[in-house]
């Protein structure tokens, strides 16, 4: 087997079996539950609030740790801090230890990042993009079936909300496990780039960062990849904090325990349909130059639309159609931006460029939970109003977007008349 195949399938196995959390589509059921001892409110407006604070935090700590420590420490750092976390889960009780629990809860998500890096420093360029294929592969297949799994579980009373949690502690174990088998890596594209001779840390360092600000200026010193970056950034904001806060809509619409509730089915299909939507956009033929503040602009407003009549309706199955509905066209557009911003960056720009556009969602995302959730500093609304703001903000990203699409029309009409007097 050549060592690219081994390493994507080392990877590949740690990221099925850190999304092998079964709890996560009914973690919302389980908090509010008898088995802890905190209300809906406070779940809602003063501990889900802590993770997005936490996550932002240290996002962009954990991008530069990644590279200085080699990814491999940062990857162990990711499956340990999801034992921490469910093991929290499964073994306390108070608000306290639930908002402690979500500052390891920012850390998992933010370490993350040494995962999707991990193999840019380890593999050979040529073959980017069938490990980026493995390891995206992977994560997706570990989602749908946690949900799956969790759907039939919960329907055939085999177990309970809590009993799902243990699952997903066992996965985080395995995974700790498995992640100290990775491949360690010698060459990293900013602090250690393999240079002979053996250079001071401070020469080290202002080296990483001149070649970071050179690669943060060629990209972002570019119009189309700035314009792509920031709807990317923008609505990965809304669906983060959409999928965030669901559960809590869901169980306001519902709020009937001898009611069946689909929430895993309904993760699965949209992680299924979500792999859909992006094989699709791949091969799909556009000419998003040319198109794409259209297409922009079109699918921000579905997602408004999507949202403002979920906030409205009285119909569980009809809020689960519309959540899997604004994450597919969620999924097929984060596709093609993603693709749109690459092929305009360096290779060695990949992880800095995403890393920023994901810090600038975060940061978009503190200030809506802030503004629209938190008690003690924003408005802390009810889930329907929390819903009805989202809609009203990808309406607005909808707005912006013609407003850069009209500039740029004006913009190249100028040019045309100029080039034919």
């Amino acid at each position: 087997m050549h060592d690219w195949l081994k390493i994507s399938l080392l990877l590949s196995i740690f990221g099925f079996l850190k999304e092998i959390r079964p709890s996560e589509p009914f973690v919302y059921e389980f908090l509010v539950g008898p088995w802890r001892n905190v209300s809906k409110e406070e779940v809602t407006e003063q501990v889900y609030p802590v993770g997005t604070y936490s996550y932002l935090a240290q996002s962009i700590v954990a991008f530069l740790i990644t590279d200085l420590a080699r990814y491999k420490p940062l990857i162990v750092l990711l499956a340990l801090s999801g034992v921490t976390v469910w093991s929290m889960l499964l073994w306390t009780k108070s608000l306290i230890e639930l908002q402690i629990l979500e500052v390891f809860y920012g850390t998992f998500m933010a370490t993350e990042v040494a995962y999707y890096t991990y193999i840019y420093a380890k593999v050979p360029k040529e073959y980017y993009q069938q490990v980026t294929s493995h390891t995206r592969a992977a994560i997706l297949a570990g989602r749908a079936i946690s949900g799956l799994v969790a759907q039939l579980l919960i329907s055939l009373e085999c177990s309970d909300y809590r009993d799902l949690n243990y699952i997903t502690f066992s996965a985080m174990l395995v995974a700790t496990i498995w992640s100290l088998f990775l491949p360690s890596v010698k060459k990293t594209i900013y602090f250690h780039r393999g240079i002979e001779y053996e250079e001071r840390y401070s020469r080290k360092f202002l080296n990483a960062f001149v070649l970071m600000k050179k690669h943060f200026l060629d990209s972002f010193s570019n119009w189309y990849v700035l314009k792509w970056s920031l709807w990317w950034a923008l609505s990965t904001c809304g669906f983060i904090q959409v999928q965030t806060y669901m559960q809590v809509l869901w169980n306001q619409i519902q709020d009937d325990p001898n009611i069946p509730i689909y929430n895993g089915a309904v993760e699965s299909v949209l992680t299924v349909l979500g792999f859909m939507g992006t094989l699709f956009a791949g091969v799909l033929k556009v000419e998003w130059k040319v198109k794409g503040e259209l297409t922009l602009t079109i699918c921000s407003l579905m997602a408004g639309f999507i949202l403002l009549f979920t906030s409205q309706t009285k119909y569980v199955i009809l809020s689960y159609i519309c959540y899997i509905a604004f994450g597919g066209v969620y999924h097929f557009m984060i596709t093609i931006a993603s693709s749109e911003i690459a092929k305009c960056i360096s290779d060695d720009s990949y992880g800095l460029v995403f890393g920023i556009n994901t810090f600038v969602a975060l940061a978009f995302q503190a200030i809506l939970t802030a503004v629209v959730v938190t008690k003690g500093v924003g408005f802390a609304l009810p889930p329907r109003d929390q819903y009805f703001v989202y809609g009203i903000y990808h309406i607005a990203i909808s707005v912006m977007y013609i407003g850069i699409g009209l500039g740029s029309w004006l913009s190249s009409k100028r040019d045309y008349r100029k080039a034919d007097g």
